[in-house]
């Protein structure tokens, strides 16, 4: 049974994408430039909405997909934060290899995505446009930012509320018992219409930002 008081989030991508770099400047405000680590980290903290306080565990994973545990790293997350680099081309076309390998191995409303751009402060050096990271977004129905973990804290911090927001209403609505939540199709629908799909099923563009 989920726990509607914990979350789990992944935060995944290539190596030198700056994945420990935006997770430290989420939890700390502070940035540092240089990791090495080669094993994964689990930070714990506690997010408060609507006077509902959450535990929120933080996997930052490490050369996962070589050392073999990607698939339980998938298995294990409620929400997800899916790293590249917008001046590595190579990096974005990974993130778009965990987007699709997440799409097959859970069902939509069992997890939460965020595509995260990061190094935006590094412009001109970039491989990939805003529209490139949009139009991912779009095809995978997930939020989407650019940021930079070296510069900006607040992007950082607005990207991981957003998606910690998403799944924490995610874990609620799958709660509910079945007549409620055929009572509130109707609000679904409407929220469909504006962040995911329209009622012929065509996707829409979900809200983005670069900061």
């Amino acid at each position: 049974m989920t726990n509607l008081n914990k979350l789990k989030v992944v935060v995944i991508g290539s190596s030198k994408v700056g994945k420990s770099a935006v997770t430290v400047r989420y939890l700390t405000k502070r940035y540092i430039g240089e990791y090495s680590s080669s094993r994964d980290f689990l930070y714990r903290h506690s997010v408060t909405y609507d006077n509902i306080t959450t535990e929120v565990e933080i996997m930052d994973t490490s050369r996962c997909d070589k050392r073999g545990c990607l698939y339980e790293h998938l298995r294990w997350g409620d929400a997800f934060v899916v790293v590249y680099s917008i001046c590595d081309k190579a990096s974005f076309e990974d993130a778009a290899d965990y987007l699709q390998q997440l799409t097959k191995l859970k069902l939509p409303s069992y997890y939460t995505l965020l595509l995260l751009g990061n190094k935006s402060d590094l412009d001109h050096a970039r491989e990939i446009s805003v529209n490139d990271g949009q139009e991912l977004s779009f095809r995978y129905s997930c939020q989407f930012y650019e940021v930079s973990a070296a510069e900006n804290f607040a992007g950082v911090s607005l990207a991981f509320h957003s998606l910690i927001r998403e799944a924490r209403s995610t874990q609620l609505f799958r709660a509910l018992p079945l007549r409620r939540k055929l009572g509130v199709n109707s609000v679904s629908k409407a929220l469909g219409n504006i962040f995911g799909k329209n009622s012929k099923g065509e996707r829409k563009k979900r809200p983005s930002l670069s900061i």
